[in-house]
């Protein structure tokens, strides 16, 4: 994985632990920066869906 790009959002620039992601051939990554060994792969189509919910209040009430 050392060979991605990590990026952070930048309202997190000042942040110890945030997000990160990083473009691959096969769709998008996601780590935690306190552990970047821990790594999740989606799709942009479906971190699409997953933010526009996020961002809609859909998931404040998630069990």
């Amino acid at each position: 994985m050392s060979q991605l790009n990590w990026r952070k959002p930048t309202f997190s620039e000042n942040q110890a632990n945030c997000v990160e992601f990083a473009a691959a051939s096969d769709g998008v990554r996601l780590r935690e920066s306190d552990e970047p060994d821990t790594v999740i792969r989606t799709t942009p189509a479906a971190l699409g869906v997953f933010i526009r919910a996020v961002k809609a209040g859909r998931l404040d009430h998630a069990v």
